[in-house]
């Protein structure tokens, strides 16, 4: 059962912040729906949020009422608009919060402008902290307990090339949780961070075929990940199984960087 403790009599709810619309958001999405949860699914695109939402009554999801909406996470008024429009769509915050929202765009440093700098923190990093914040007091002021799952990159401890901008973002959001999960334990909200490897998704088709052959070279279980091995460490950490478990940063690579 996912995590939640308020009083009312509802299930949890699972909000994807950003990004439900594919690849790991959408996979994640499928996968809180089918462990019970009402699931709002954010998306830039607004279109691709209710495509992830027709899914989501599959064998195994159970028939509860989900819905889609489309939030630019990296606008403050947005955020605290989606958290008030879920609020009133299912009564309550949400006691699960997975914000995937992330974005690329590529270039060495010494060729990067400052316009593809500021466009990869603004998604990657300012939109985790304005919807983190923007749950977190939807929670506190409610008294209800949760957990928040912020899902960062294995690129973020490690750095890659070409990857200034998106390498510190992601190294931005493991700061943050970790920051998070201090200051929210005390009101029974646990933040953890999930750094996913290469997996199969939008962002990885972009990388050429030889590179991505080289990349499967040195991972040691040979092969890319799928969404769905994300979704269900994000499954664990939204649930009571993970209960003393925040803070941490857990690798879903197949090895690589190990």
């Amino acid at each position: 059962m996912l995590s939640g403790a308020c009083p009312w009599p509802v299930q949890p709810l699972g909000l994807l912040a950003a990004g439900a619309g594919s690849g790991i958001g959408r996979a994640v999405s499928v996968r809180l729906a089918q462990e019970g949860a009402a699931v709002a699914a954010c998306d830039l695109d607004g279109a691709a949020a209710r495509e992830t939402v027709q899914l989501l009554g599959g064998p195994g999801s159970e028939k509860r009422a989900h819905a889609a909406f489309q939030t630019d996470v990296s606008e403050a008024g947005s955020a605290r608009r989606l958290l008030e429009q879920v609020q009133a769509c299912f009564t309550r915050p949400p006691s699960v919060v997975v914000s995937c929202a992330g974005i690329t765009r590529d270039e060495f440093l010494l060729h990067m402008s400052e316009d593809d700098w500021d466009k990869v923190i603004a998604v990657n990093l300012k939109g985790i902290f304005l919807v983190t914040q923007a749950a977190a007091q939807a929670l506190v002021s409610s008294g209800c307990h949760g957990s928040i799952i912020n899902i960062s990159s294995i690129i973020g401890k490690v750095g890659n090339m070409g990857q200034t901008n998106y390498s510190a973002s992601k190294a931005g959001v493991i700061g943050l949780t970790q920051t998070v999960a201090r200051e929210l334990g005390r009101y029974g909200i646990r933040c953890n961070s999930v750094l996913p490897g290469f997996i199969t998704t939008p962002m990885t088709q972009k990388v050429p075929q030889k590179v991505l052959d080289k990349i499967t070279a040195m991972i040691p279980v040979g092969h890319l990940g799928n969404p769905e091995d994300v979704a269900d460490v994000v499954a664990f950490l939204a649930s009571d199984d993970s209960g003393y478990i925040t803070g941490a940063s857990v690798e879903v690579t197949g090895g690589l960087f190990m």
